[in-house]
């Protein structure tokens, strides 16, 4: 019987964590994206084998809910698997859970095999689709293929030079430096204050190494004491929207767990 998920434990490191000793979303997100190249390399397809044939993975939409983030040398476990394909897109759900096989958060991806090359998708490998086979259940209930508007009016703003450390070997800015700038952009005392409760994105197109990024940042009043957010980030000197986002902010973060 072919195994449909791939495990991966890591141990919560120094360096990883925010001001209060918490793993930062940015973490999160790195961990989530070493699963899925581990588990690529698992069935003899790692990204360096595949760049060799100019061909990548590209997120183009994502979810992510944490119900808390790991602390300090906490130990996590990252399960990963396919709920769908098709020719060229697949649909990548997680499950994140502590030591005690609690469930800490969630998150779903959405990725398009691609040629680096001719910068287009192309076929996903007949042995791929095999290896890793499919589950159908999903991780966690939510459309990551819904339009998010773009910021027309925002309430802050900040600049960035993209450089080389920001771009990847599939040659354009990562996915994870744009949740950074969408963090930057969140202002100081929500940051300070609250914790990210979920962050859901759409990657529209590339920017590249030597352009200036303006990530903008608008309120959303939402009926609850959480904070919410609406996001975008623009190609200075351009219309150009290389990503959209929506971020839900908590007051405090919990000490449950969800099984």
């Amino acid at each position: 019987m072919i195994k449909t998920y791939f495990d991966k434990e890591f141990e919560l490191r120094y360096f990883e964590m925010n001001k209060f000793g918490f793993a930062s979303p940015t973490t999160v997100l790195t961990l989530l994206e070493e699963t899925a190249a581990d588990h690529c390399i698992s069935i003899n397809h790692s990204l360096y084998q595949l760049g060799e044939q100019n061909i990548g993975w590209v997120l183009i939409s994502g979810y992510m809910q944490m119900y808390r983030y790991p602390k300090y040398k906490e130990k996590i476990t990252i399960r990963t698997w396919l709920s769908k394909y098709t020719t060229i897109k697949g649909f990548r759900e997680n499950i994140i859970y502590d030591e005690q096989n609690n469930i800490i958060g969630r998150a779903k991806g959405l990725w398009i095999f691609f040629d680096i090359e001719r910068r287009r998708p192309t076929e996903i490998f007949s042995d791929i689709k095999d290896k890793w086979s499919h589950n159908k259940e999903e991780s966690i209930d939510h459309n990551i293929s819904q339009r998010i508007d773009a910021v027309l009016n925002s309430d802050l703003e900040i600049k960035f030079k993209v450089n080389r450390y920001d771009t990847d070997m599939i040659k354009h800015v990562n996915n994870i430096r744009y949740l950074q700038w969408v963090i930057e952009s969140t202002p100081e005392e929500i940051v300070d204050n609250y914790y990210l409760y979920s962050i859901d994105g759409r990657f529209i197109s590339e920017a590249h190494l030597g352009q200036t990024i303006i990530s903008l940042t608008k309120n959303i009043e939402i009926e609850t004491s959480d904070k919410s957010y609406i996001h975008s980030i623009k190609i200075e000197g351009t219309d150009k929207d290389c990503a959209t986002a929506k971020t839900v902010w908590k007051k405090t973060q919990p000490n449950i767990h969800r099984k």
